[in-house]
């Protein structure tokens, strides 16, 4: 009975055990499927971040010049795998942001060691970077602060992430290595708006392309303000900080007093560009969206009068308002570049709007939305008035050709009469 009992206690003991050993590799069985569906998704996210989406109806279907190729490192499921096998590479790792991190040797090597410079900006410098891809990217380095660590670096990373528009240069990427702290936007080829309103290396803006940068610049602010979760103030609306891209479509740049108000609410030292900002602000130090909206007033008569508010714009502008009263009479401040070519009446309905816009008392000041509405309306008239224009000329063009088929149906007849004429006197003439 005792060597029963004990074979009966042993071969227990051994199914328990064989038990315990297959619930443990069942559970390793779960969690290594579960890394892979992880990797997976991560993948596909990270072919979402691509900021070719949309986001509402002014949402961001990308004319960037910045393209994404089948070797683009933007690229996913297959790499999602490789990634997995790899060990997870540090160069285009897909973060936990959902943004791209690249390499700090790949970012050196397609700057060619930081050589491109094409800008200056008050974070630090601009590069442009040719990828191994093919795709051209700009790299902002900003400037070491040591107020700033890897998580605020990060923090900050998440909050521009997730800002896709087609008006605004979007965020595909970042670099936190080797103590620097740089961010990778979409190229825009065309430059800053201000080089081509002061450069004499480019051709004029002509006033249909001027109205239509604003109107640009609106849908993002109107973006900024009304359609990111929770809403976005830039704080530094000025034309340096406009960008073009090869179809001159503008596109709002630069996020950096934005970012910083964003990471740090703590902040009240007044920031921003001179000639841009809002009294009301420099009076109370609190920044609201009717700050962007002044500033973006400041921009309006930027583009009508082609000066710099630095050299004495808005005192310009003051005193031609007191003969037009805000609304009419604002051909006196015209770029004298656009050599009389543009819409008096769409002039006059700009500018009596960007009046508006820098009104010393804030809530008087009308909103994004409402400052994209009366730009489209401005447009959407121009194109009735080219679209009639074109009919009545197609309609005058008919008429001409009617005109000259009749003439040509009534001289056939005539000249036959003459030929009959002639033929009847020669008759006659030899009887």
């Amino acid at each position: 009975m005792k060597g029963e009992s004990s074979d009966l206690i042993i071969g227990i003991s051994i199914g328990v055990v064989i038990g315990v050993l297959l619930a443990i590799l069942a559970l390793f069985c779960i969690r290594y499927h579960r890394k892979r569906s992880q990797i997976g998704n991560s993948s596909s996210r990270r072919a979402a971040t691509i900021p070719i989406r949309t986001n509402g109806a002014d949402a961001c279907t990308i004319l960037s010049d910045s393209t994404v190729g089948p070797d683009s490192p933007v690229k996913s499921a297959r790499n999602g795998m490789s990634l997995w096998f790899d060990g997870f590479r540090r160069s285009n790792v897909v973060s936990a942001s959902g943004i791209l991190e690249y390499s700090y040797k790949d970012l050196q090597k397609a700057t060619y060691n930081f050589t491109t410079l094409i800008g200056q900006g008050a974070f630090g410098p601009v590069y442009r970077a040719q990828m191994s891809t093919g795709e051209t990217v700009a790299v902002k380095v900003l400037a070491t602060d040591s107020k700033q660590g890897e998580k605020e670096f990060h923090t900050e990373v998440m909050l521009l992430g997730r800002l896709h528009h087609r008006n605004l240069v979007n965020l595909i990427g970042y670099c936190a290595e080797k103590g620097q702290h740089m961010l990778i936007y979409v190229y825009m080829s065309k430059g800053s708006l201000a080089s081509h309103l002061y450069s004499e290396n480019n051709e004029p803006l002509s006033w249909d392309i001027r109205v239509h940068i604003a109107l640009d610049v609106a849908r993002g602010l109107e973006y900024l303000h009304d359609g990111a979760v929770p809403p976005v103030i830039h704080r530094d609306i000025k034309s340096s900080n406009i960008l073009l891209d090869q179809a001159m479509r503008a596109r709002v740049a630069d996020f950096g007093l934005s970012r910083e108000e964003m990471v740090d609410r703590q902040a009240v030292n007044i920031r921003g560009t001179y000639g841009y900002l809002d009294p009301e602000y420099i009076s109370t130090k609190a920044f609201t969206k009717k700050s962007d909206v002044y500033s973006f007033g400041v921009l309006l008569f930027e583009l009508i009068a082609g000066r710099n508010p630095q050299q004495g714009l808005m005192e310009y502008v003051e005193l031609a308002a007191m003969n037009t009263e805000g609304k009419v009479g604002w051909e006196e401040i015209v770029d004298s570049r656009l050599e009389g070519i543009y819409d008096v009446q769409e002039l006059n309905e700009v500018a009596a709007l960007a009046y508006k816009c820098i009104n010393r008392i804030p809530r008087k000041r009308p909103s994004m939305r409402d400052i994209v509405q009366v730009l489209s309306r401005i447009l959407k008239l121009r194109y009735n008035r080219n679209h009639h224009k074109k009919s009545l000329s197609a309609t005058a063009e008919e008429v001409t050709i009617d005109v000259d088929q009749s003439e040509t149906k009534t001289q056939v007849p005539e000249h036959r009469r003459d030929e009959s004429m002639d033929s009847s006197t020669a008759d006659t003439y030899e009887t």
